[in-house]
């Protein structure tokens, strides 16, 4: 923006933001250091969305509601650029990032360093590093390429196609690089956080971005809980001179207060209901058709002394992927998308307390896990969770002195962009990965004037990252401007 622009914003106008999850609270708080008047209004009694964290099972005892590590977070250009260190934030990191167990007492073992990660992987290390080293070193430019709109021209193209080339592939296909079936579980576990099936197209995409982010800058947690991401946020909004309301539930266009624009931290399909006939057609026909993906089952446990881990470095790990080999992940993944619950479900397990030792209560632990269920799930995982962690924890059960179950409904309770348990906000399809909510060359725009969309539901996609917030509130000053 001119210096000519940026005075009349301040002067005249206005925004509202619907939503105050990550992405509503960055999008609001770039749009308020902008120097609109800026206000956020919020459903619940306090924001956050996927990024709070509560007490569950005992005072003192910290766990995360849904967003618990977070490797995409910690070098977001968003939260760089609102200096949310200077508003409380602080990330720590655990000794090792991730660990992947299989059966036979081996495991794949991820760490910051990619030179030490390779080290590990053996005979895999040389093709690894060649795969993921060149991406890291030169993150601080190609993170703004990665974490926006894939159908724009780009500032660093030979950066983004040394990077992306890869991405488009299966990631059962980018499997094939390696030999140890350790690397190929591990690179398995963490491409599944696309709950996409492995074989499908772009499914290596969000798995890569979290390798290349988490080299660069670690599976960070936030002190203190998630929650601390959002309240730095809030804090932000506010320094700029925005407000936040909370408990005010917008399901009606004529509730948004006027402003000269409004942004809606909602996934489409709120949106859909919310404007009705005054979204333009075709979008109103993208947004009622837009596709769901697979839900997630979550349990919070109270585990005295932690997890015993058959494998010693899962036990000082942030995360541990349970899921057993590439095979094993990949046919569990189909099976969730196809509406089938497997009887050895994926299971992401959060050791925050690692990192940050204040969540706990003496040796009593918070440990965070969820499996990937259909949409919509409506049985009961809990027991299935427990037998793919003892499975590679003997004992563990033992060790639980309490537990709180979260449901793909309870998920959609808490928050109306959870539908079915998808916490992704929407299936990372081809076409949504690559288009978001809609075919557009913008896709944070609605086609109503003024009004845009700006959930996880738009590019980059899912995380506490608040990018998609950010390339809304671009394309909302965009607009600004040409007014």
């Amino acid at each position: 923006m001119t210096s000519t622009t940026r005075t009349r914003t301040r002067t005249r106008a206005t925004a509202v933001v619907v939503g105050g999850g990550p992405n509503g609270l960055a999008a609001a708080a770039l749009l308020a250091r902008a120097g609109l008047d800026v206000t956020l209004l919020e459903s619940a009694d306090g924001v956050g969305g996927g990024t709070r964290s509560y007490e569950a099972l005992l005072p003192g005892l910290l766990h995360d509601h849904c967003s618990a590590i977070h490797p995409m977070a910690v070098g977001s250009p968003a939260l760089r650029e609102l200096e949310l260190e200077r508003h409380g934030l602080r990330w720590l990191l655990p000794e090792i990032d991730c660990v992947h167990p299989l059966d036979d007492g081996t495991a794949g073992v991820l760490l910051r360093s990619v030179a030490e990660t390779a080290r590990l992987l053996g005979p895999d290390g040389d093709r690894y590093r060649a795969l993921i080293e060149p991406s890291v070193r030169q993150w601080d430019a190609l993170a703004g390429e990665v974490m926006g709109p894939l159908l724009r021209v780009p500032s660093h193209p030979l950066l983004l196609a040394r990077f992306g080339l890869p991405t488009t592939l299966p990631a059962t296909a980018l499997a094939r690089l390696f030999r140890a079936p350790q690397t190929r579980a591990l690179w398995a576990g963490i491409a599944a956080h696309a709950f996409r099936p492995l074989g499908r197209p772009l499914t290596s995409a969000i798995g890569l971005g979290i390798l290349v982010s988490g080299h660069a800058a670690g599976w960070a947690v936030a002190e203190g809980g998630s929650q601390s991401i959002a309240d730095a946020l809030e804090k932000a909004l506010l320094a700029y001179g925005g407000r936040v309301e909370t408990n005010v539930r917008i399901t009606g266009h004529r509730q948004i207060p006027a402003a000269d624009v409004t942004l809606l931290d909602l996934d489409p399909g709120q949106a859909a209901r919310i404007y009705g006939d005054r979204l333009p057609a075709r979008t109103r026909f993208a947004y009622r058709r837009f596709r769901r993906g697979p839900g997630a089952f979550k349990i919070d446990l109270a585990v005295e002394g932690g997890i015993p881990w058959t494998h010693d470095k899962a036990r000082r790990a942030g995360t541990v992927h349970l899921g057993g080999t590439l095979d094993e992940i990949a046919r569990s993944e189909r099976d969730v998308t196809a509406g089938r619950m497997p009887e050895r479900p994926f299971v992401l397990v959060g050791q925050q307390y690692l990192a940050d030792p204040g969540r706990s209560v003496g040796d009593v632990h918070p440990v965070w896990a969820y499996a990937h269920v259909p949409y919509g799930y409506t049985g009961d995982a809990t027991e299935a969770i427990l037998r793919q962690i003892e499975r590679f924890a003997p004992g563990a059960r033992d060790r639980i002195t309490g537990l709180r179950a979260t449901t793909p409904a309870g998920f959609a309770a808490a928050n109306a962009n959870f539908a079915g348990g998808d916490i992704l906000t929407g299936a990372k399809t081809v076409p949504q990965l690559v288009l978001g909510p809609r075919p557009t060359l913008d896709p944070y725009s609605t086609g109503l004037p003024g009004v845009f969309l700006c959930s996880a539901a738009t590019p980059p996609g899912p995380g506490a990252h608040g990018m998609c917030g950010a390339g809304a509130a671009a394309s909302a000053l965009r607009y600004l401007a040409r007014q």
